[in-house]
């Protein structure tokens, strides 16, 4: 085919898509043409269209050595359907919020060939049909409208990539404003649409016309470096280091780079100190923070007097037990410190010490309030200490009204003393918020495992309280009488000291398995995904009786690859909730797919990122319930409480059957299962495998290479954050 060749056109209906590759919208679809009987594939960038839509199609015919003749689409458009097959299929495909295939088939059935003439010029008519009243009719119109500008939007958009998806969120942020902001800013999309990141808005900008070495697109470039800096856990970088990633991103000279710093700092959007820069609200953060940590030491102790000894045999006699005297001490300091950190690792009696503050301050009528970062977490502590416990953003209350907690300096949290659990996980920006709510008044017990991972967001809080010696520290190492014959402890123990952990499986006279940990040796990728499915489908179910959607979770260090959380994720998914037999509702109510990915009812489902809104956070965990392909929601039952999402919400929902390591942070599950190779090399640290298994409270399974696993075992170096918490808090 000669390169000046001219265009061929095909318009047709698109039947099925067939793939759709995510990050640069490369999809193979079924289209119907109008002039010919049988479907053609077409191949090409059509920027997530969907089924039932009518396209109009430019590009060449091209043979495919393996899938045969196929047309190679260069660009295309989207055109309405003229024909009663084709108007019926578009409206039934869920592209009209409000019109599913049931009221598609009732509306075309009464209005013809002018169905989509009445719906955009005489929407009042649409009472005509059954079971459409007046508020329906309404929503149907403001639907269309609404399509009909995300239509304008990518006709404007969609040589530069943006998916429909993208395009919806677009108008949902600027509504009829959106090309004119896009015009003026294409990097503004970037820092106001989750899921619309620099590159998509660098490619925008580039294809408008925007000089390399505009400053907008240099400042733009500066402030994703940072952001992408924040979510590795920084809170600042050295100047030097930030005009270079900078400069390298975007191919322009350095010198350029480092003037922009400058008039980002001038407009107050970074911070330099020193030779670090800092997203402003970064620094701000972590400045207030450490003030506030160290004036809540100065603060004189308010909480009464106590008898320690006396108090400590009270509580030994109420809950039976004799506390060891590292629990004793840890106690003691609590009740008499304002700020008081308790560190150890499994076993060592961190819930116990947390009960017996809880319980003996309560008996003295003290007000005491417990967090954690996470729901699970803030249920499990709950649970141990038979009193209220809430995450930190609920504790605080989040006014939708102000986007700011209602808790802050100004209106105090009324407590005598806060105790928050699994601070390992407390980032920078959190912790700020939390520390702003604590009256002065108040004592502060901090509770974590310092050996885990530190947390997602930006900063090493738990790590840099403890080294700065800001507050008291109480390190716990003894593993108690109740939990020396778990192989999960003993084991998680041997890791975090740098041994391997004993995977030889303990068989009982009877001949069965007495151990909670086991290692399976393998070292084909593909193999372990296949045993990783028959574990968690039947091996674990069978054998020890866990329910693989709520009992078991799968672990990977990575994301990508064979062993990673994404073709985990579908191939778990294929084995536990297939389409088909166990469902009586159509496909299109079974399933939706969003974002590259497939959501059915009965998915078990992650939230990543916190949405203050729907009251949901980055983490939490639930249950697909419900698809309304009507009104295009999904419905996800997280903590006992229905939330619903539009579709186009979706990209804040990855399926969960395997979740990252890093992600189980805070969380606790009956069983874990880790792949461990060493295809995940530069994932594989200790703390990252001793995060992993002590998630698990009832059954570890590891399976991978014993190379690997050594690997993680001996590999004790951390990355290094940047962050300046402790210098602060060892200064100010």
């Amino acid at each position: 085919m000669a390169a000046d060749a001219p265009l061929e056109t095909l318009t047709g209906t698109l039947e099925r898509i067939v793939y759709v590759n995510e990050e640069n919208h490369y999809t193979v679809a079924q289209l119907q043409p109008e002039d010919r009987r049988e479907p053609v594939t077409v191949v090409g960038n059509l920027a997530a269209v969907q089924c039932g839509e009518v396209v109009k199609l430019s590009g060449h015919w091209t043979t495919h050595k393996q899938f045969g003749r196929q047309f190679q689409v260069e660009k295309f458009e989207s055109v309405l359907p003229v024909t009663i097959a084709g108007i019926r299929k578009y409206l039934g495909s869920g592209l009209i919020k409000g019109i599913g295939p049931k009221f598609a088939e009732r509306i075309v059935g009464h209005f013809g060939d002018r169905t989509l003439e009445v719906i955009d010029q005489y929407s009042a008519k649409l009472r005509d049909v059954d079971g459409i009243g007046p508020e329906r009719a309404r929503r149907i119109k403001d639907a269309w409208n609404t399509q009909k500008a995300i239509r304008d939007i990518m006709l404007f958009l969609q040589s530069y990539g943006v998916s429909t998806s993208q395009a919806a969120k677009i108008y949902k942020q600027y509504g009829n404003e959106a090309i004119q902001v896009v015009k003026a800013n294409p990097y503004q999309l970037a820092r106001d649409i989750y899921g619309i990141g620099f590159k998509t808005a660098d490619a925008i900008a580039a294809n408008m016309g925007v000089p390399a070495d505009s400053p907008r697109r240099i400042r733009a470039g500066i402030l994703h470096v940072l952001e992408e800096l924040t979510d590795e856990g920084h809170t600042c970088c050295p100047h030097g280091e930030l005009c270079q990633q900078t400069s390298l991103l975007l191919n322009v000279d350095a010198a350029k780079v480092t003037a922009e710093v400058q008039a980002l700092a001038a407009a107050r959007d970074v911070a330099v100190e020193d030779d670090l820069v800092f997203l402003a609200s970064l620094l701000r953060a972590e400045n207030e923070l450490a003030a506030r940590l160290i004036a809540l030491t100065r603060a004189p102790l308010a909480l009464p007097e106590i008898k320690l000894d006396k108090a400590l045999e009270w509580f030994e006699q109420q809950n039976n037990i004799a506390l060891a005297a590292a629990q004793r001490e840890a106690i003691k300091t609590a009740l008499t410190s304002k700020l008081t950190v308790i560190t150890g690792g499994p076993g060592v009696g961190k819930t116990t010490i947390t009960r017996a503050i809880v319980k003996i301050l309560r008996a003295k009528e003290c007000r005491v309030l417990l967090a954690s970062p996470t729901g699970r977490a803030a249920k499990r502590l709950s649970e141990s200490t038979s009193a209220m416990a809430q995450t930190i953003h609920r504790l605080l209350k989040y006014d939708p009204e102000t986007h700011g907690f209602v808790h802050n300096d100004r209106k105090a949290l009324n407590c005598d003393l806060l105790i928050v659990d699994e601070v390992s996980m407390l980032d920078v920006p959190l912790a700020y918020q939390l520390i702003r709510a604590v009256p002065a008044t108040s004592s502060l017990v901090l509770v974590g495992d310092v050996d885990q991972l530190p947390s997602v967001g930006p900063g090493n809080v738990l790590r840099d309280i403890i080294e700065s010696g800001v507050g008291r520290t109480v390190r716990l190492t003894e593993i108690y009488r109740q939990d020396k014959a778990s192989h999960i402890v003993l084991n998680a123990h041997r890791i975090n000291s740098g041994q391997m952990p004993d995977v030889e499986a303990k068989v009982g006279d009877t001949g069965s398995l007495l151990s909670d940990f086991y290692f399976i040796e393998q070292d084909d990728p593909e193999k372990v995904v296949q045993n990783i499915i028959a574990l968690v489908s039947e091996r674990i179910p069978k054998r020890f009786g866990f329910d693989p959607f709520n009992d078991v979770q799968v672990l990977s260090p990575m994301h990508r690859g064979v062993c990673g959380v994404e073709n985990i994720n579908r191939q778990l998914q294929g084995a536990l909730n297939p389409v088909g037999a166990k469902f009586s509702l159509k496909l299109n109510e079974q399933q939706v797919e969003r974002y590259g990915r497939v959501y059915r009812v009965r998915d078990k489902v992650m939230q990543i990122k916190n949405n203050y809104d729907k009251d949901v956070f980055n983490g939490d965990l639930g249950r697909v319930k419900a698809i309304d392909a009507e009104e295009q929601t999904l419905t996800v039952t997280i903590d006992d409480r229905d939330v619903v999402y539009d579709f186009t919400d979706l990209d804040e929902l990855l399926p969960a059957y395997c979740i990252s390591i890093h992600k189980s942070q805070g969380s606790e599950y009956p069983v874990v299962v880790v792949p461990v190779l060493t295809q995940h090399y530069v994932m594989l640290q200790r703390n990252l495998l001793y995060t992993a298994i002590t998630r698990a409270r009832k059954l570890v399974v590891l399976i991978g290479s014993k190379k690997a696993l050594s690997i993680a075992v001996r590999n004790d170096k951390t990355a290094a954050r940047y962050t300046r918490l402790r210098h602060r808090l060892q200064v100010v």
